[in-house]
């Protein structure tokens, strides 16, 4: 199969590295700027293309790597190519395949939804990490058998999902990823409030955050939960509400701390957390 890319930022650089790695072969790059099509080519050993009628020519499968937002005006634009026996692929986690190619099958072509469960921070460094990310996989029932026997064989964990289930997944994915760094901030802003730069706030919470999740992630939150919600301890809660200056910091707080509220109640179905729940509504 030769896989081309529309779209060189850090996801079609990262996934293109890692297919070439593994021994996929890429057909190469189109770009809006071209120098960034040379630039994802050199960085794959692969070609660089001036139109996207050229890549899809000599592709197989054709990732469209722009940001959400763009991924359906660009199939627009490409839908009007001979499409036949291509499969069309995006890496939106929240958007479905139907949803950025909602005529491709009329056109010969299959659609494919394939999100890497990781974050992409960096052209040039992700994909030495992607070894260890999970893939899902969406989209047409008679050709995903072929995206999860190649993630399989490279050795990633693989889940094919509904798109019907599409938008609740990747929900599940922000919350886990990008709002861990508002709880995060919160934290550092707290502690730089107690004379800690940033610097120091950061090394302070490393062990303690880094030693959490890696039990969170071998028993679940019920066993890992600690802290003064899980002991019931309400006047601790209590003194905490006092120190946030925003409305907002305080209901992050609320807000997060109900969610243990209810984890606790399932660990010690013995202990009365009634109050604990009311002073987290008031």
């Amino acid at each position: 199969m030769r896989i081309g890319f529309i779209g060189a930022g850090k996801v079609g650089f990262s996934l293109g590295k890692y297919f070439a790695e593994n021994g996929a072969e890429l057909s190469g790059y189109y770009s809006r700027s071209f120098t960034s099509a040379e630039d994802a080519a050199a960085f794959t050993g692969s070609k660089a293309f001036d139109e996207p009628a050229k890549l899809i020519k000599v592709s197989d499968a054709v990732f469209i790597t722009v940001p959400d937002g763009t991924i359906r005006s660009v199939w627009d634009d490409i839908k009007l190519l001979d499409l036949k026996g291509k499969m069309i692929c995006h890496c939106s986690g929240a958007m479905t395949a139907a949803e950025a190619f909602p005529d491709v099958l009329s056109k010969g072509a299959s659609g494919f939804s394939i999100h890497p469960l990781f974050p992409v921070s960096s052209k040039y460094e992700t994909y030495k990490l992607l070894g260890s990310a999970f893939f899902c996989i969406e989209g047409d029932a008679d050709g995903i058998s072929v995206w999860h026997d190649i993630f399989t064989s490279i050795g990633n964990p693989v889940r094919i999902i509904d798109g019907s289930v599409k938008v609740r997944y990747h929900a599940a994915c922000a919350i886990s990823s990008n709002l861990m760094c508002g709880l995060a901030q919160l934290s550092l802003d707290l502690l730089q409030k107690c004379g800690f730069t940033e610097h120091e706030a950061l090394e302070a919470l490393r062990p303690l955050a880094m030693s959490n999740m890696q039990r969170l992630f071998e028993v679940g939150p019920n066993e890992a939960l600690t802290g003064p919600v899980e002991r019931n301890d309400v006047s601790t809660v209590k003194k905490h509400l006092k120190c946030f200056d925003t409305d907002n910091d305080r209901a992050m707080y609320t807000s997060v701390s109900r969610k243990l509220t209810e984890i606790a109640s399932k660990r010690h179905p013995d202990s009365d957390y009634s109050e604990m729940e009311r002073l987290l509504s008031e």
